[in-house]
C-alpha cells in the first residue's frame, strides 16, 4: 500500500511535533511493509530523495520570502503534486494552511485521512479575524477528508458534537528514555535535580508568562531553564519583562533529542503550560524521559496525566509547587513510575504505528468494498 504524508515541514525533524510524528511514523510504516512518501520543503536541510528508505519529494516553499502566506503556497504545491501520483492513502497532518487547497486533493483515486490536531482557532496569539478563518479552515478540512483522526478523546468528542463526524482516536507516541548521562548538563552549567524548566513554543497559550511570574514569585533561586525559540515579538516581550530575574535562562531551541531527554530527566520540576490541543507530543516526551510534571489544569492534559502530575492554573500555583516540591520525594517517584508505565503500555511508538497501520488497512478495505459495490450496480 502506498502512503503519502503531507502537512509538515519535512523529515528528518528539525522543527516540531508533527515533524517528529511524521519521521517515526514513516519509518515504522516502512518496516510494516508500506511504501511511504513524505513531502518536504524544497529548502529542507535534507536534500536527498530517500531517507532511511522513505521517499522524499521536495515541494517549493516560499515562506522565506512571504512569511505565513508562503505556508499556504507550500501546502498547495504538495497537494497538487499528489494529483500526479498513485497513492492509495494520503495522510494529512493538520489543516491550518492546507485546508484552503483541500478541494484539489485527488479523492477520486486516493483516500484522504486527516489528523485534525488541536483546536487551532482557540490560540490566543491569533487575532479575531484569524481565529474566524481557522474555524473556517477546520470546517474545510472536515469536508475535504474521507476520514478523520483525533489525537485525544476531547478532540474526538468535539468533532462528533460540532460536525457529527466520527473520528479514529490515535494519540502521539514517545520512546522511553533509559540512558541518562549527567555530563550533558555541563554545557548549560546545571547540576542534577537543582533546576526547574519548561519546553514550549513561546506563545501566550502555552502559559509561559504565568509560569515565569510564578518563578519570580517563588524566589527559590534555582535556575529555571526556558527551552524554545525566543526570536519573536512575544519572545522579546518575555525576555524584557524577566530580564531582572537572574535565575531565568532563555536557552533557545534545543533539537538534539539526547540533550533534551537528559535535561528533562535531571530537572526537579518540568512545567507543561499548553492549553490548546490534544495529546501534546512534548508532554509524552516529558513523561517518557522521567520528568516530574506540573501541568496547566485542563481536560487535554488531565486525560493523559490523570493523577500522576501536579497542576497549576495561576502564578500562585506555580510558586507553591516550586517552593514545596522535591523530585526525590517517594510520592513523586510513584508518579514517575506510573507515567513510565503509561508510555510503555499506551503511548509507545510501536503501538501508535500499529494503530495507524490498522487504520490504513481498515479504510483501504472499506474503500475497495464500496468500489466493488459500485461496479456491481453499474
Amino acid at each position: 500500500m502506498k502512503i503519502a504524508i503531507i502537512g509538515t515541514r519535512g523529515i528528518p525533524n528539525n522543527h516540531g511535533g508533527f515533524e517528529q510524528c511524521a519521521e517515526y511514523l514513516a519509518v515504522g510504516l516502512l518496516k510494516r511493509g508500506f511504501t511511504v512518501t513524505v513531502y518536504n520543503p524544497h529548502n529542507h536541510l535534507f536534500q536527498g530523495q530517500v531517507w532511511n528508505g522513505v521517499n522524499i519529494i521536495h515541494a517549493y516553499d516560499p515562506e522565506f520570502k512571504y512569511g505565513t502566506v508562503g505556508q499556504f503556497i507550500y501546502d498547495y504545491n504538495c497537494i497538487t503534486d499528489t494529483r500526479k501520483r498513485d497513492y492509495d492513502i494520503i495522510l494529512q497532518l493538520g489543516y491550518t494552511s492546507s485546508s484552503v487547497s483541500g478541494k484539489f486533493l485527488p479523492r477520486k483515486k486516493s483516500i484522504v485521512t486527516t489528523n485534525m490536531d488541536g483546536l487551532e482557532w482557540k490560540r490566543s496569539k491569533f487575532s479575531k479575524p484569524v481565529q474566524r478563518f481557522l474555524q473556517y479552515a477546520e470546517k474545510l478540512a472536515v469536508l475535504n477528508s474521507d476520514y478523520l483522526i483525533s489525537d485525544s478523546i476531547g478532540i474526538q468528542h468535539y468533532l462528533k458534537e460540532k460536525y457529527k463526524k466520527d473520528s479514529t482516536f490515535i494519540a502521539y507516541g514517545a520512546h522511553s528514555f533509559t540512558t541518562p548521562d549527567q555530563s550533558v548538563l555541563a554545557t548549560y552549567s546545571l547540576a542534577p535535580y537543582s533546576y526547574d524548566m519548561l519546553i514550549a513554543r513561546l506563545e501566550p497559550e502555552n502559559s509561559i508568562e504565568v509560569i515565569l511570574d510564578g518563578v519570580v514569585q517563588a524566589g527559590v533561586g534555582r535556575p529555571f531553564l526556558v527551552v524554545g525559540k525566543h526570536e519573536s515579538q512575544y519572545g522579546e516581550y518575555l525576555k524584557n519583562k524577566f530580564k531582572g530575574a537572574a535565575n531565568i535562562r532563555f536557552a533557545g531551541g534545543i533539537y538534539n533529542i539526547n540533550t533534551v531527554n537528559n535535561i528533562r530527566y535531571y530537572s526537579n520540576l518540568y512545567f507543561h503550560g499548553h492549553t490548546v490541543g490534544g495529546t501534546n507530543p512534548s508532554l509524552l516526551e516529558a513523561m517518557a524521559s522521567g520528568a516530574l510534571i506540573c501541568a496547566n489544569e485542563n481536560e487535554f492534559n488531565k486525560y493523559v496525566l490523570e493523577n500522576e502530575a501536579l497542576y497549576f492554573t495561576t502564578a500562585d500555583g506555580v510558586a507553591a509547587a516550586l517552593k514545596s516540591v522535591q523530585k526525590a520525594d517517594p510520592m513523586y517517584q510513584r508518579m514517575l513510575a506510573a507515567n513510565a508505565r503509561k508510555i510503555e503500555t499506551l503511548y509507545n511508538w510501536d503501538r501508535i504505528i500499529d494503530q495507524y497501520a490498522a487504520h490504513f488497512q481498515e479504510i483501504f478495505q472499506a474503500h475497495q468494498q464500496r468500489r466493488a459495490v459500485r461496479a456491481t450496480v453499474s
